[in-house]
């Protein structure tokens, strides 16, 4: 696999938490080259475009793109485009982690558990219209070929990180053909992993016990809109947005990317945490064959986290976005 790959700073306070994890990847010997593009907002009322088309002729070429948070423009025509993205390159897996860290206090201890989100169809296709003036439709796709890969992924990834147990979510019991089928697809696909704990269950059920006792999750699977929900919720258990990364996989393509937005609120302020960034980062790392520069840097924000002193404002302090990341770097090792 190449050391280069491609990078889009986004909007909002995509450029300053971009340039944080750039600066931390270089200290932390990752050994990579960057293309970097400007996208979003910014650059299409620069240049009329979202991305320029170089952006994605570097991402084809280079096969891993870090993407920082970008801000689609309001109003008809401008589709999302993170969910362009993952349709353009079918990047079908959307992996979000959440893992507690015990420096950040919350009402919840020792969660962990890894949402694998089937990120290309689902209500979130796109496909809608007007049945009259009055009458809007959106139709929800599920497929046999889409739900036995993301369930599969979900089981192979229990099996490789010794993993006990695989959820599956669904509203079966309301949607039987689309959810039925996702979940009938669950159970077939768990038969060839007998060594795993599968079990179903309904996606209401699942939010009022992840505020319970979330640590009797381990793997979720889900389809695409209950997926974006959740893993939200799994982000408010363990400190929020700022903590959460993932990754979008597809046959050869990787992105990568925090799961928060552009926050324009707090733009140029200074003040952004860029640390699910970083573990996106740390995701793309790993993808790449390099766990070891992962781990180290991964050990370093924990390092920084645990002394308390050095931390942005979302998680309590009152540190700078460049006070935090040269605290991360003068502990890597």
């Amino acid at each position: 696999m190449s050391n280069t790959i491609t990078v889009f700073k986004g909007d909002g306070i995509g450029p300053e938490i971009t340039d944080a994890v750039l600066k931390i990847l270089d200290e932390a010997g990752a050994g990579l080259a960057y293309e970097i593009f400007s996208v979003g907002e910014a650059e299409f009322e620069a240049h009329g475009e979202l991305i320029p088309q170089e952006g994605f002729a570097s991402f084809e070429k280079n096969r891993v793109l870090l993407k920082s948070p970008i801000t689609t423009p309001v109003g008809k025509g401008f589709r999302s485009l993170n969910v362009m993205m993952r349709k353009k390159y079918d990047l079908y897996a959307n992996i979000r982690p959440a893992r507690s860290n015990s420096a950040v206090k919350t009402p919840f201890e020792n969660v962990d558990i890894v949402i694998f989100r089937e990120n290309t169809e689902d209500l979130y296709a796109g496909i809608e219209e007007m049945a009259d003036e009055d009458t809007a439709r959106s139709i929800k796709i599920i497929t046999r070929k889409c739900s036995q890969r993301i369930i599969k992924d979900a089981f192979d990834y229990a099996v490789r990180q010794g993993r006990k147990k695989v959820t599956c979510v669904h509203k079966a019991n309301i949607m039987k053909l689309s959810d039925g089928l996702f979940r009938d697809v669950f159970y077939e696909v768990s038969r060839e992993y007998p060594q795993i704990e599968a079990e179903d269950k309904i996606v209401d059920n699942v939010a009022m016990q992840l505020v319970m006792k979330p640590q009797q999750f381990d793997v979720i699977v889900t389809e695409n809109l209950y997926g974006d929900i959740l893993s939200d919720l799994t982000s408010g258990l363990i400190g929020g947005l700022g903590l959460l990364p993932s990754s979008n996989l597809g046959c050869g393509y990787a992105m990568f990317e925090a799961v928060h937005g552009s926050a324009p609120d707090i733009a140029k302020k200074g003040i952004a945490n860029p640390t699910a960034f970083l573990w996106s980062a740390c995701m793309m790392l790993e993808h790449m064959g390099k766990s070891d520069c992962a781990a180290r840097i991964r050990k370093a924000v924990d390092q920084v986290l645990a002394e308390g002193t050095v931390k942005t404002p979302d998680l309590g302090g009152r540190a700078t976005t460049a006070e935090y990341t040269e605290a991360i770097i003068r502990r890597l090792c």
